[in-house]
């Protein structure tokens, strides 16, 4: 099957396609997805008839190996693999902070940006704001038509890891965000938050692919990846006021490592997370290796909201998004970009 599909939904082969929203522009847009027919066959074919070569697949060892191939091959290192590499993936090196010095796929997967200038971030302190480049879908616990969104991406009961204990429950019936990072990306984390870390750990689990396809066909794959776990205190001194907010890292297909690196200014000095340590809202705070990979964000209930965009966005009727399979009901995303607001806290009545 051909890809037809064109801005504004014209022409769309609805299998084949997944569409998302430009928050910059209102403008919908279709997206290439990586790999997409190499993830399709994985989940749809192998999983099926060859479970055992589908384990192995989403294993830590085949993830090495992927990401070697892909990334870290002779091949990938010629130039010419560099310059396919960004033909491809449709990536632009005009906000990059050394251009000169990306010299493989790596490279340029794990280069830093100037955002400071090319990513400003609102001064309200009560803004929360998005922490990556990524395609955002809001939602809350509380609303019964989102419940199929929490179940198809992820399993709260499972999702923090037992190491949660008692702060879990601080979650339950409060707003979530999921933010899916493209292989395009730029693929540091940035702090959505300002706070105080009261628990940062490790959950073990797989490396499922975040394509969308895969996601249809593995119910809760975010809370079955390994993922890295940091909550925050938000309600101390310089915090941004919107209580405790956890920040999931999801590991991917391709993606075995997730590199915490805060700094407290630009990139420089970064330092490994650890309980009682304070962090700046918009400073770098992790790298995820090669691949694509997921941001999960969980609020308490009640203090915080999102901003009215990304809610009118999320259900969007002429989007053509593979997350409305089966639904019945639309689940868009947005393209957001890294300390960009996204929402604030519902008690101080900040304005856009």
């Amino acid at each position: 099957m051909g890809r037809t599909a064109t801005d504004g939904g014209a022409g769309v082969e609805l299998n084949d396609c997944h569409q998302y929203v430009r928050r910059s522009d209102g403008r919908v847009v279709s997206e290439p997805v990586f790999r997409d027919r190499d993830v399709q066959r994985l989940y749809a074919r192998v999983r099926e008839r060859a479970p055992w070569v589908f384990r192995a697949c989403t294993c830590a060892r085949a993830t090495d190996l992927f990401a070697l191939a892909s990334f870290d091959s002779a091949w990938a290192r010629r130039f010419g693999g560099l310059q396919r590499f960004l033909r491809d993936t449709g990536i632009s090196l005009d906000d990059a902070l050394h251009p000169a010095a990306l010299r493989t796929p790596r490279d340029v997967f794990e280069r830093k940006i100037r955002y400071q200038e090319c990513r400003p971030m609102p001064s309200h302190p009560a803004v929360i704001v998005a922490p990556a480049d990524a395609r955002m879908v809001p939602g809350s616990f509380r609303e019964t038509d989102l419940l199929y969104l929490k179940d198809k991406f992820f399993s709260f009961d499972e999702l923090l890891g037992g190491e949660a204990g008692a702060l879990r429950d601080k979650f339950r019936g409060g707003n979530f965000a999921v933010f899916r990072l493209t292989p395009d990306k730029y693929h540091y984390n940035h702090c959505p938050v300002s706070g105080r870390v009261v628990a940062f750990y490790e959950v073990p689990g797989a490396y499922h692919s975040c394509n969308p396809s895969a996601l249809l066909e593995v119910p809760t794959a975010y809370s079955k990846n390994r993922r890295v776990v940091t909550i925050i205190d938000t309600d101390v001194e310089s915090g941004t006021g919107v209580g405790f907010v956890a920040m999931l890292e999801v590991v991917a297909m391709m993606i075995g490592r997730i590199r915490q690196a805060y700094s407290e200014s630009g990139y420089g000095d970064p330092q490994e997370l650890c309980p009682g340590m304070h962090l700046q809202r918009g400073q770098p705070k992790s790298l995820y290796a090669p691949g694509s990979s997921t941001d999960v964000l969980l609020f308490e209930p009640d203090r915080m909201c999102f901003d009215e965009d990304l809610i009118r966005n999320r259900k969007r009727r002429d989007v053509r998004s593979r997350y409305s399979l089966g639904f019945g009901e639309c689940l868009v995303e947005t393209d957001v970009r890294v300390r960009e607001r996204i929402g604030r806290a519902v008690q101080t009545g900040v304005g856009s």
